[in-house]
Formats: structure tokens, C-alpha cells, sequence
């Protein structure tokens, strides 16, 4: 916990020098003021978050944190859990979705094996595996709060090693059967909103199936007695390895004021955890998309966050992250190419550039 002590200490609040000078300029752009509407708005967080006048995002790294859930023999997914493994081999030879996207971005992806159940053998698969999954949460703790620790130094370290390598933003993405489930239980105790409301449907869950998974979370919830546990405490008593991972490298990245990317449920559980344990990380977020996954829904209102887009995606891996990085891309654009009134010689009325240039 020293590592992650240290880290804790060194997030420091947005800078709003900074926001403030960009702001400033943002409103001097040849346009009528507000007109970009939340690009503007990420333009000056990105300026915040990284202290620097004219932010940049190049070399987005796109991270995919596998693990593996022990609570799925409580019959909470519709696919077993060696599919974890078929995902990860398909990770790595290029040809999944993210894989995909990444390419589009010119984002590198590097797949991390922190918990999953078994072994996969490949020369570029960062291994940082904890244990071969997550215990049963509904018979037992997910993990020790040791292994929690370690899971998120895991991810502190993968984050670190990119952000030497020259990495300007990182996307946070997951691969692991059974994480919805961990997911939603960790958005329920944290956030007090009630099972039902924050349980989706995960893989393809029929209506039985989903109100089975709702019971099982509600009774396993109330076993862990998590309502007086530390944030770490929860983590470890419900959460999973992967979400761990995907918290550590939110920690390590903000103190290192490099922005990442937010992907669906299960990174948002991990944006959630980061939060509680250092409430500052709040104003870094930067959340892609709101998924059909109820649970995210909770977490926007208890963070007050706005997603940035809304496709009704919901396969994780990083690839909703993927697709908004363009977004943010245009918004340090307008900052480095976009021409000022006062470039073309013009006086700006502000009154007059609120409707019209």
C-alpha cells in the first residue's frame, strides 16, 4: 500500500491558471463564443489536466486489463469462462474490435493478463497476473485486500512503462466473463443505489437469468457487509483483478497529469473505485460513452459526469473510449491550428460573436 500511498499523495488538483489562459483563448477563436460546446469544455480540462497551454494526445495507448470472476458459477453470464482466454489470443493476433479501432486512432494496444484463469503463452502479453481469478464473492471475499493492492500496483506500473515510452493519453479498456456482475456490485455499495436499477442484462442474460443475477448480487452485497468497509475493503470484497488494474493506472496517470479515457461499465466501476480513494481524480475523468448498461447511469449522477457519446454499445475492451479519442484530438487542435480574431486583424465584439462571427 506504500506504492499507492505515494501516488495518492502526488494528485494535485486541475491547474486553473491554465484553464483559466485557455479559456481565455478559446473564446478569442474565430468562432461565436460557446459555439464548439464541449469540445471547448474538453480543450480546457485537457489544458487542466496536463498544465500545459497547448495540450497534446498523441500516441493514445489503448490498455485491455483481463481477469477472470469466480462468481460466474453462480450462473450470472451466458458465456463460460474460457472465453476470457479465446479473447485474450484474439487480443493479441489483431482481430478484435478494439484491435480494430485501435489501428484507426494509430493507438498502440497492449493486453495485460493480471488475473485471468489460466495460462496464456505469448511473447507480447504483459503478464502481471495476481491469481488465476477472482474468488466466488457470494461464498467468500473476491480477494484479499493484499492481492487488491497488488492488482492496482500492476496497473500503476503498466501505466507508467507508456507514459516513458512517450504515450500522451492512455485508454482503459477489459476483457473478463463475469465482470458486469462484479461491476454492479461494486457501483451498488459504493454508490447506495439499489441492485435492481444498476444490474443490466451483461452478455444476453434472459429475464429469469437477469433477475437471478440482481438476488445473487443483493445477497452477496449483504454477506460482504460492505456498507462500513473502506474503499479498498469494498474492492477486494466484491470487485475483480482487471477493475483493480484499470484503478491503478487511473491513479498513476493522473499523477502524472497524462489524461485516460474511460470506457464502459467496468472501467467506469474502476473510475468509481479511483474516486473513492482519492476524490480529487474526479475533475481528470474524462467518460467516452454512456453504455445500455444501467449501472453507468449511477455513477454519471453520483460523479455528476456526462458521458461524451451515446451509441448503445456495451462490449467493453476499450472500444467506446477508442471512438470518442477523436474528439479529444480536435479539441487540442483547435488550440494549436485554429486562427484568433486578433490573427486576422479583427477587433472581437463578444456581444456581437455570441450568435454570429
Amino acid at each position: 500500500m506504500q506504492k499507492i500511498n505515494k501516488i495518492l499523495s502526488q494528485i494535485k488538483p486541475l491547474n486553473q491558471q491554465i484553464m483559466k489562459n485557455v479559456s481565455e483563448h478559446v473564446d478569442q477563436l474565430t468562432k461565436p463564443i460557446g459555439a464548439l460546446g464541449r469540445i471547448e469544455e474538453m480543450a480546457i480540462q485537457l489544458a487542466g489536466i496536463t498544465g500545459k497551454e497547448r495540450p497534446s494526445v498523441k500516441k493514445p495507448a489503448i490498455v485491455v486489463c483481463a481477469g477472470d470472476h469466480g462468481i460466474v458459477s453462480e450462473g450470472v453470464s451466458a458465456y463460460p469462462q474460457e472465453v476470457t482466454k479465446l479473447m485474450i489470443q484474439n487480443f493479441i493476433v489483431g482481430r478484435a474490435a478494439i484491435n480494430v479501432l485501435g489501428n484507426q486512432i494509430g493507438a498502440t494496444v497492449t493486453v495485460v493478463d493480471v488475473g485471468v484463469n489460466g495460462e496464456v503463452d505469448h511473447p507480447s502479453l504483459v503478464k502481471k497476473k495476481v491469481k488465476n481469478g477472482t474468488n466466488n464473492f457470494f461464498t467468500e471475499d473476491a480477494m484479499s485486500e493484499t492481492e487488491a493492492v497488488q492488482a492496482i500496483e500492476a496497473g500503476m506500473e503498466v501505466a507508467q512503462n507508456l507514459i516513458q515510452q512517450g504515450h500522451e493519453l492512455i485508454i482503459i479498456g477489459e476483457m473478463g466473463i463475469g465482470n458486469t456482475t462484479a461491476s454492479s456490485a461494486l457501483i451498488a455499495a459504493y454508490t447506495k443505489a439499489a441492485v435492481q436499477d444498476v444490474v443490466g442484462r451483461g452478455t444476453g442474460l434472459n429475464t429469469d437469468e437477469h433477475q437471478h443475477k440482481i438476488a445473487i448480487i443483493e445477497e452477496a452485497l449483504r454477506r460482504r457487509n460492505v456498507n462500513d468497509a473502506s474503499p479498498l475493503q469494498v474492492l477486494a470484497r466484491v470487485g475483480g483483478l482487471e477493475i483493480a488494474a484499470m484503478t491503478g493506472i487511473l491513479l498513476q496517470a493522473t499523477a502524472n497529469r497524462t489524461p485516460v479515457i474511460v470506457d464502459g461499465l467496468i472501467s467506469t466501476a474502476a473510475a468509481l473505485v479511483a474516486y473513492e480513494m482519492c476524490p480529487m481524480i474526479k475533475d481528470y475523468l474524462i467518460i467516452s460513452h454512456q453504455s445500455v448498461e444501467p449501472g453507468q447511469k449511477a455513477v454519471f449522477e453520483y460523479l455528476n459526469k456526462n458521458p461524451l457519446l451515446s451509441l448503445d454499445l456495451r462490449l467493453g475492451e476499450g472500444t467506446g473510449a477508442a471512438l470518442a479519442y477523436p474528439l479529444l484530438d480536435a479539441a487540442t487542435r483547435i488550440l494549436t491550428e485554429m486562427a484568433t480574431f486578433a490573427d486576422l486583424g479583427i477587433e472581437k465584439n463578444n456581444e456581437a460573436t455570441e450568435s454570429t462571427v
